[in-house]
């Protein structure tokens, strides 16, 4: 170690002259000044940083060469190099990911490059071309091929002459005992064997199986030489484990190409290309990172980022009334999750309802980019089912109101035609279509009126060559389901025109059967996931459709004159209801927020000492503070006035001599409340 003191790096730079003088000639006295002066120079560039470098080598703090399309280090190490500002150089926690993802990707290089190399070393290259024979020198690899056998060895082996038979003596197979040998000679055993596999996406894990297989000698085994039967075999392990591999195999995913977004081609990445200010383009940051995930989950789960990537970003970046749709919701959702008050937050979300309104307005009295219109008029009404709080005293135009232009919008571009009519072949239906049906059919429900477009989920219904309209793969539950929740709804319509009693109980029977032959080739629920414990897409749908089935037959059954809560049947249903969405994934990452509907539904007729209600309160505690945001945070709040009301009312008798639960309607309730909510 050097003695020397730190300030005599000066005396160390002019002393090096000096000390070449003998292998050098020598040099004039200005020399060491003219050094001293390149070293302050060269100090000097070197501390000077640009501020025009990609901003991934600003995060690794490396030197960028600026290279277009992209730097040389970023090409090198197969980053993404990105000279607009990114969603994640505004987040503390999104920048110390977006590194440690960088950091495992040259991880990854450089692991495979010294595997190569490895390699590489490993194997011999290929003597020269040259008359004469091969030699050790003729070879690349380092090690000496003259080199005697180590004094450890019992094997003798000359590298410099070919190999012989006799030198192979001692991996003689009729020296050693065979195979056969060993394997009745020695005591049984098992063995597991697993196997893991793991895919990625732009670096990101995201689909990882895993499959454990059990090899036994505790049987005996055959005699060597008899012909093994073709796998499966028949043996228990065998079976077992060849059943469950099938049924991993034969995962039948939603389809990937449903959906027709109308718009031209879809961005790969998650960034924008959007020219905001620094107020509005956190907000836009907000709603990448926090919002886009939680609008379209059931979606999500078998169509990873088509959503994101299809349809939301190329909104942002084409649609001016879209763009300030989103920037309101994440303005609402900021003020919800991060409970902030004041007039900034307020004055954001204001600001962008107001601009939406007004750009939808003028787009309108232009009579032009009507699906531009529809989905941001779409987004005005679901998104705001999906974030917000509903105590917010902001002003705001109801949900149902918006629904008159989707109405009146649907109608012009003709979407209920082309989704219906059998001629037009389409070979994808318009997302903006499955959109509004779903939000059609619920919204319904909630004013006890006919859907709009009740007539075309008729139509499909009975249709057989097309029968669907996406909304299993949009919202998980089974189209067939939700056109006989539309046919509830109309029946509850003419029950408030005047139906008489006896035709409408007529009508109640005929759904009924209606929703059992939905059922016909249900296997029933079961958890939703895969031997390999990943999520499985389609058994997550057929639970969530037996949910919602459930759920309509307990709608359909509170149409019939003098339900009670606390018939058998009723508490009936609500137990199975229970049982089903105990097979729903739970948490903030679950599927609860997609259920909003059948917990209002199931929920409403729940007695005090329901099983129901123990189970709604403990998932609400796994949402945690999820649970009071969108919808899922309008049905707690009417829930419990729900329950409040049936709780302290008079038990009334029955016809026969026994006393029931009245029944509290959550409609009733919320026009008392006057609230106004889409809970979907």
């Amino acid at each position: 170690m050097s003695t020397l003191p730190p300030n005599t790096q000066g005396d160390l730079m002019r002393a090096a002259p000096v000390n070449m003088a003998v292998a050098q000639p020598p040099k004039s006295k200005a020399a060491p000044k003219q050094t001293n002066n390149a070293n302050q120079k060269a100090k000097t560039q070197m501390h000077r940083r640009s501020r025009t470098g990609c901003y991934t080598c600003r995060l690794r703090r490396k030197k960028c060469d600026e290279g277009t399309p992209m730097c040389t280090a970023c090409k090198h190490l197969g980053l993404v190099c990105e000279y607009k500002r990114p969603m994640w150089w505004s987040n503390n926690d999104a920048r110390r990911q977006h590194k440690d993802d960088i950091k495992m990707i040259i991880k990854r290089k450089k692991l495979s490059e010294k595997a190569s190399h490895t390699i590489q070393t490993s194997v011999s290259s290929p003597p020269g071309l040259s008359h004469s024979l091969p030699t050790s020198a003729t070879f690349s690899d380092p090690l000496d091929r003259t080199r005697s056998a180590s004094i450890d060895s019992q094997f003798a082996f000359n590298f410099n002459s070919p190999p012989t038979v006799a030198e192979y003596g001692a991996y003689n197979p009729h020296i050693l005992p065979s195979h056969a040998d060993f394997m009745f000679n020695m005591s049984p055993y098992e063995i597991d064997v697993k196997t893991e596999r793991q895919m990625f996406v732009n670096d990101v894990p995201t689909l990882r199986e895993s499959t454990v297989s059990t090899f036994s000698t505790f049987h005996t085994p055959p005699p060597p030489g008899t012909v093994l039967p073709s796998y499966p075999m028949d043996g228990e392990w065998t079976e077992q484990v060849y059943q469950e591999r099938r049924e991993s195999l034969a995962e039948e995913t939603l389809n990937c190409n449903f959906f027709d977004f109308a718009h031209g081609l879809s961005t790969n990445t998650r960034q924008v290309d959007v020219e905001l200010e620094e107020n509005d383009q956190r907000l836009l940051d907000h709603f990448i990172q926090f919002v886009l995930p939680t609008i379209f989950p059931i979606l999500e789960t078998n169509q990873h980022g088509s959503v994101s990537s299809n349809f939301i970003l190329p909104n942002l970046q084409n649609n001016k009334g879209y763009l300030h749709c989103c920037l309101m919701i994440a303005a609402q959702h900021y003020k919800a999750t991060m409970n902030v008050q004041g007039d900034e937050v307020d004055n954001d979300i204001m600001r962008h309802r107001h601009a939406t309104i007004v750009a939808l307005c003028e787009a309108l009295n232009k009579d032009e980019d009507h699906h531009q219109i529809l989905e941001a008029t779409l987004g005005l009404i679901f998104f705001q089912s999906c974030v917000g709080r509903y105590g917010d005293s902001l002003p705001d135009i109801p949900w149902h109101q918006h629904f008159q232009a989707v109405n009146s919008l649907v109608t012009k571009l003709d979407l209920p035609r082309l989704v219906s009519d059998s001629t037009e072949q389409l070979t994808q239906t318009p997302f903006n279509m499955t959109l509004t049906a779903w939000i059609d059919i619920l919204g319904a429900t909630m004013q006890g009126k006919a859907p709009a477009f009740a007539h075309t989920y008729r139509e499909k219904h009975l249709s057989v060559t097309n029968p669907f309209l996406g909304l299993r793969e949009l919202m998980g539950c089974d189209d067939h389901v939700m056109y006989l929740i539309s046919e509830i709804a109309c029946l509850e319509a003419l029950k408030k025109e005047g139906m008489d009693d006896i035709t409408l109980c007529q009508h109640v029977h005929a759904l009924g059967d209606q929703i059992g032959l939905t059922e016909a080739h249900d296997s029933g629920p079961k958890m939703p996931f895969n031997v390999n414990g990943s999520l499985s897409p389609k058994q997550l749908s057929k639970n969530i459709t037996s949910a919602f089935r459930l759920a309509a037959r307990i709608y359909l059954c509170s149409l019939v004159p003098g339900f009670s809560p606390s018939q058998a049947s009723c508490v009936g249903l609500v137990d199975k209801l229970t049982t089903v969405l105990h097979l729903i994934p739970s948490g903030p990452g679950g599927f609860d927020r997609s259920l909003t509907w059948v917990y209002l539904v199931g929920g409403s007729v729940s007695l005090n000492d329901s099983s129901f209600r123990q189970f709604f309160n403990d998932r609400l505690a796994q949402l945690g503070d999820a649970a009071n945001i969108g919808s899922f945070g309008g049905i707690v709040s009417l829930l419990n006035e729900v329950w409040h009301e049936a709780d302290n009312s008079q038990p009334s008798p029955s016809a026969n001599g026994t006393t029931e639960a009245p029944y509290i309607s959550w409609r009733d309730v919320m026009q008392m409340r006057g609230w106004d909510y889409l809970l979907i």
